[in-house]
C-alpha cells in the first residue's frame, strides 16, 4: 500500500503529537495509510484536533476497552471535544435521551439496564430471523435485478437492517424513512466539528422520535404483542423494571445501532470484495466461507473507527501519558485492526486468514450488543447479493462520506 501522506498530516515523533485534520479529504476517503505511517511510529499520539491522546495498537485497544478506570459516562464537568460547554439548554431533548442511554453510562445503573435489555434481546433468538432477513434480501434483489444497475447504500443496504430493527421493536416498516431520518440527525451529534444548526437539528429529532416511541410504547403497554417493545416492558430483573424514559432511550438506541453502523459495514465489505480481485462466489461458497469472509470484512474496513473514554483517576499510561481524571481518550479500531504487530499483512484482504479477530463491535462491557444480528445480516445479505448478481462491477468509484470516525459511503454506485 502506498503510504501517501494527507496533506494535513504532522507527526512529530519526538512529542508523538499529531496534526491531522479529520476532514482533510485524502484521508477520510482512506485513513489506512495515514494508520500505516503511525504504526511505523508509535502505538499511541496525542491528536491536536481532537485534543486528547489516541491508541492504535490491537492489544493496546483491547486492552484499554476492558479498563475500568476508564469509562463512558462523564462525571466531570469539562467539556470534551465533541461536546459544546456552558449554556446546553438548546440540547434539552437529546441529552434527556442521553441521559438514560446504557452506551452512556457504567455500573451499576449499566449493569442493571443492559442486564434487561440483553434479557429481551437474547429472547428473540436472533437465529430465529435468518429465513426473515433472506427473504427481504432476495425481494430487494428481485426489485433491483431488472434495473441492471442500483445504489447499493440506498436500495440494499440500508433498508435491510432498518426493517429488521423495526418489525424486531413492533414498529410499522412505513415509518422507516422517518426512522432513519431521526438517527441521522441524532448521530450527527458525534461527529468532529459540528454546527450549532446540526445540534438544533439533533435536539428536535431526539423530541419527535422520543414522541414517537413513547406512543408505541403506550399501545404496547395496553396491547403486548410478540415484539421487542413488549418484550422490554414486560423485562424485569430483581424486581426492576425499565422506567418510561429508559424504555424510550433503550428503543432508540437499539434503533439507532441496529442499522447504522450495519449499512456502514455492508457498503464497506461490498466495496471490499469487489476491490480484492477475489472471486465472490468463492468467498461466499458456503457458510464457513460466508462467515470467515464476513469477519475479514469487519476487520478490514470497520464502520466506527474511534471510541471515546473518560479517564475516572489519575492514570499513569506509561511513554509520557499522564492522564488526570475528566480526561479523555480515542480509542482507535479500525487502526487496531490493521495493526502489523497483530495481523500479518494487515493491509491484504485476506478471508482465509489465521489471525482473523477484530475490535470492530468494541470489548468490554461495552461490547455492542447487538453484534450477533449484525453477524447474520451481513452473512446473509452479502451471500444473496454476491449470489444473485454475479457479474456485480462498479458503475462508479466509491466515495467515502466526510464522516470520518463514522466510516462509510455516500453511495455504492454498481451495475450488473
Amino acid at each position: 500500500m502506498s503510504l501517501s501522506r494527507p496533506s494535513s498530516f504532522h507527526f512529530d515523533p519526538n512529542n508523538r503529537r499529531l496534526r491531522l485534520d479529520p476532514h482533510d479529504r485524502t484521508f477520510f476517503q482512506n485513513p489506512y495509510p495515514a494508520y500505516a505511517l503511525l504504526h511505523e511510529e508509535t502505538q499511541s499520539f496525542f491528536w491536536e484536533d481532537y485534543g486528547f491522546w489516541c491508541f492504535i495498537g490491537y492489544d493496546a485497544v483491547n486492552k484499554l476497552l476492558r479498563d475500568r478506570r476508564f469509562g463512558r459516562e462523564k462525571r466531570y464537568s469539562a467539556a470534551d471535544s465533541q461536546r459544546v460547554a456552558g449554556d446546553r439548554s438548546h440540547l434539552k431533548h437529546f441529552d434527556h435521551i442521553e441521559k438514560f442511554s446504557m452506551l452512556e453510562l457504567e455500573p451499576p445503573a449499566h449493569t442493571r439496564l443492559r442486564t434487561l435489555v440483553n434479557r429481551a434481546f437474547v429472547s428473540r433468538q436472533v437465529e430465529r430471523l435468518r429465513p426473515r432477513i433472506e427473504a427481504l434480501a432476495h425481494e430487494l434483489i428481485d426489485r433491483l435485478e431488472p434495473e441492471g444497475e442500483a445504489d447499493l447504500i440506498g436500495e440494499f443496504a440500508t433498508p435491510i437492517p432498518v426493517t429488521i430493527i423495526a418489525e424486531m421493536l413492533g414498529v410499522p416498516t412505513e415509518t422507516t424513512p422517518q426512522l432513519l431520518d431521526w438517527s441521522h440527525r441524532i448521530v450527527a451529534m458525534y461527529m468532529h466539528g459540528r454546527k450549532r444548526q446540526s445540534e438544533n437539528s439533533a435536539n428536535a429529532a431526539a423530541a419527535e422520535f422520543a414522541s414517537f416511541l413513547r406512543d408505541y410504547a403506550g399501545r404496547r403497554r395496553a396491547d403486548p404483542a410478540d415484539d421487542l417493545l413488549s418484550l422490554l416492558l414486560a423485562a424485569e430483573s430483581d424486581g426492576s423494571r425499565l422506567s418510561e424514559d429508559e424504555l424510550i432511550t433503550t428503543a432508540i438506541l437499539l434503533l439507532n445501532a441496529g442499522h447504522e453502523a450495519t449499512v456502514h459495514q455492508t457498503g464497506n465489505a461490498v466495496k471490499s470484495v469487489l476491490e480484492c480481485g477475489s472471486d465472490p462466489a468463492r468467498l461466499f461458497a458456503d457458510a464457513e466461507s460466508t462467515v470467515k469472509t464476513v469477519e475479514e470484512c469487519l476487520r478490514f474496513d470497520a464502520p466506527l473507527h474511534m471510541f471515546t473514554r473518560y479517564a475516572y483517576e489519575e492514570i499513569d499510561l506509561g511513554g509520557g501519558v499522564l492522564l488526570k481524571p475528566g480526561n479523555q481518550i480515542g480509542l482507535m479500531l479500525g487502526a487496531g485492526n490493521r495493526d502489523p504487530s497483530a495481523f500479518a499483512s494487515p493491509d491484504a484482504f485476506m478471508p482465509g486468514r489465521d489471525d482473523q479477530k477484530n475490535l470492530s463491535f468494541g470489548a468490554g462491557i461495552h461490547f455492542c450488543i447487538g453484534a450477533p444480528l449484525a453477524r447474520l445480516e451481513l452473512q446473509v445479505a452479502l451471500k444473496v447479493l454476491f449470489e444473485r448478481l454475479p457479474g456485480l462491477r462498479f458503475k462508479k468509484a466509491p466515495i467515502c462520506r466526510d464522516t470520518y470516525h463514522f466510516r462509510g459511503l455516500e453511495r455504492l454506485d454498481v451495475e450488473w
